[in-house]
């Protein structure tokens, strides 16, 4: 390969890269998430979460990827 070819190379592997570790990231604050809800909840007793508290995740998930795109 010469250098042109090697740099191209070089560029394009930053997205796969950005993906798989936008996508750790993700799955590592989702688990995070999942057991701080557990362990706010009661003994053998499954948590209970409203639509309202459905209705504020989503808007504080939305707001959040806002603020990243506006990176």
């Amino acid at each position: 390969m010469n250098a042109e070819s090697e740099k191209i190379v070089a560029l394009d592997i930053w997205k796969p890269r950005t993906m798989v570790l936008g996508g750790l990231i993700g799955a590592t604050i989702g688990v995070l998430a999942g057991y701080l809800i557990l362990q706010r909840g009661e003994d053998n007793k499954p948590p209970e979460l409203t639509a309202v508290d459905g209705v504020k995740i989503g808007v504080l998930v939305f707001g959040l990827l806002r603020s990243i795109a506006n990176l």
